[in-house]
Order: C-alpha cells, then structure tokens, then sequence
C-alpha cells in the first residue's frame, strides 16, 4: 500500500467513481443502454463502454505503458460489470507498491476527469428517459479508497 498522498487521493477518486456511477447506472430500465436523446448523440451503452474503455486506458498509463482501445458496448448488465472490474483492476494497481508510470495530475486530467464528465452524461440521459437519479448531497456521501465495486454505502441525504 502507497504512503503516497496524491495516490491515496486518486484512489479516492476512482473511489468517488464508483459511487457515482453506480448511481447513475444502477436500477436503469433495460431499454435505456439504447436510449437516443437525439443525432450525433453517444447512447448510454456507447457511453458506458467508453468509461470502461477510460479505466482500462488509465489502467495502462499507469503501468507505463499506454494503450487504448474503442469497446463496442455489451448489453447493459455485462457493461455494468465491465466498469465496475475496470475500477476494480485500476485500484488494485493504485493500492500496490508498483511505481506509476505517469504523474498522478496526468491521471486525473485525462481518464479520471473525462470519466466523471461522462457519468453526468448518464445520469442526464436517465433524466431524459424518464427514469432519473434521484439527487444526493455527495458532500456528505460515504465514499472510501478501495471500494469501487457495485456495493456501495446507501445514500445519506438525497432529494428530488
């Protein structure tokens, strides 16, 4: 386990990843991994592969050696899977003593941040499709380093 602290603040990232995204993805109608809000516009299922496509690049740079590669989306459950493995592969590596390969700013402002962008995309398209997200104060959600899979703490203060 790294003593690093601007590791430990990634991992609180992929950490804040997860819940996130397993909000936003969590409980969606199985129509909506093809819902289309309008032309030239990724479906949730596009979107979703390309989250995973995003761990698995941010995976690979911080081995130090980059590649990416364009997922064509698997049905919405195998998806789901995918992104939360992904997490899951990327945080065992932030958690290991292994060097990275890549600063730690570059993770962030490539995979990581491009990432959160696209889980607002998500929750916005289930707003689209009739089957919104409810809001949640994130502030004070439980969120930890380490827990990236589907098991996440139950919100604490959430709205409509």
């Amino acid at each position: 386990m790294s003593n690093d602290p601007s590791r430990e603040m990634l991992r609180h990232m992929l950490a804040t990843l997860a819940y996130r995204g397993g909000k936003a993805v969590r409980h969606a109608p199985q129509s909506f991994r093809d819902f289309g809000a309008g032309e030239g516009v990724r479906t949730p299922g596009q979107i979703l592969a390309h989250i995973g496509d995003l761990m698995d690049w941010g995976l690979s740079i911080a081995k130090g050696q980059q590649k990416w590669q364009n997922s064509e989306p698997l049905p919405w459950n195998q998806e789901v899977d995918r992104f939360f493995a992904a997490l899951k592969a990327f945080e065992d590596f932030l958690a290991s003593s292994q060097p990275l390969g890549a600063p730690v700013e570059k993770l962030f402002q490539g995979p990581i941040a491009d990432a959160l962008t696209h889980v607002g995309q998500i929750a916005m398209l289930r707003r689209l499709a009739n089957a919104p997200v409810r809001g949640e104060n994130y502030f004070v959600a439980d969120m930890a380093a380490g827990r990236v899979g589907p098991e996440q703490a139950p919100p604490k203060r959430e709205f409509d």
